[in-house]
């Protein structure tokens, strides 16, 4: 039941996701009849379910489901391509307060967690989708708790505050807090609500608009700057020389998703020009191949892509 899942959703997921080839379970056994091609990768898939089982306590449909799309549409037969899990060396980051495993679970998030090893700043950049954020947070917990930082600081440009946060309600905070949202609910995921607050109230985990690290010097400290394509040529040197000693930044972004004014250059894409030589900073770059959501994600990228280089011709 741990790899098949409850009244075998994982199997049913399989066979939504291969309709050429039938899937019968068994017992401890699964049988695969159909195209050669499409059991050869379904039969894939079921081996990297079973050795993300190894690191588990269950495969959750989403597994089955990321598994599946990692690789899918990138060859010519559309038939889904599977990433080997052989080498599952260093591949998880951390344990959630349940004991779930989190995972770099492709190339791109695979060299986020590398380049942050190596590198003191690293810029990860790419689409919607494929866990530039997510995996970020999940090494600064694991920092935490290895205890090689002191505190975890997560900022974001809320790049309307001067034109829509005054007509909603509440006090400063609350108006803020809908920007800061997607980094409160991957901390969510990672550790356990009581001492989550605690981390919040102690300021050992702070997360504040990039408005907020004016003026301050962060040392011992993981710092996450999120959405920063968002942030202006100003505020990305403001917030890089920030970083103190001991103090390690990953800055992400996605450089087609710009809020800003349309005169208005992002910091994120004039930076890679600015420090692509100086060592200890890294540009990590991510694209469709690395979408961990809904596989249509992948398909609306792709369609964006075509748009704009058809506009730009």
């Amino acid at each position: 039941m741990s790899l098949f899942g409850l009244h075998d959703h994982n199997i049913i997921a399989l066979d939504k996701a291969f309709p050429e080839t039938k899937f019968t379970a068994r017992g401890n056994r699964v049988k695969l009849t159909g195209p050669v091609e499409e059991v050869e990768t379904a039969t894939k898939v079921i081996e990297g379910m079973i050795e993300l089982l190894d690191r588990k306590s269950k495969v959750a449909e989403d597994d089955v489901n990321t598994l599946v799309n990692l690789k899918s549409g990138e060859s010519t037969a559309r038939r889904p391509q599977f990433r080997s899990l052989d080498d599952t060396t260093g591949d998880t980051i951390i344990h959630t307060h349940n004991g779930e495993a989190i995972t770099a679970k492709t190339p791109g998030q695979r060299r986020i967690v590398q380049s942050s090893i190596e590198n003191d700043i690293v810029f990860a950049i790419g689409p919607a989708g494929t866990g530039k954020t997510y995996t970020s947070v999940a090494l600064a917990v694991q920092a935490l708790k290895d205890r090689k930082v002191r505190k975890i600081i997560l900022a974001r440009p809320a790049v309307e505050a001067g034109e829509n946060l005054g007509f909603l309600p509440g006090d400063l905070k609350e108006k803020i807090d809908p920007y800061l949202r997607p980094l409160y609910d991957a901390l969510e995921d990672m550790i356990d609500r009581d001492r989550l607050e605690l981390h919040l109230t102690k300021n050992v985990i702070e997360i504040a608009p990039l408005a907020y690290m004016r003026g301050r010097t962060l040392n011992n400290a993981f710092v996450i700057l999120d959405e920063a394509q968002n942030a202006t040529n100003t505020q990305m040197k403001m917030f890089l020389t920030r970083i103190g000693f001991n103090s390690r930044a990953i800055i992400t972004g996605d450089i087609t998703q710009t809020d800003l004014p349309r005169r208005q250059e992002s910091g994120l894409i004039s930076i890679q020009k600015i420090l692509q030589e100086i060592n200890g900073i890294d540009f990590v770059y991510l694209g469709e191949e690395d979408v961990v959501r809904h596989k249509l994600v992948r398909d609306i990228i792709n369609a964006y892509e075509r748009f704009e280089q058809k506009n730009d011709k």
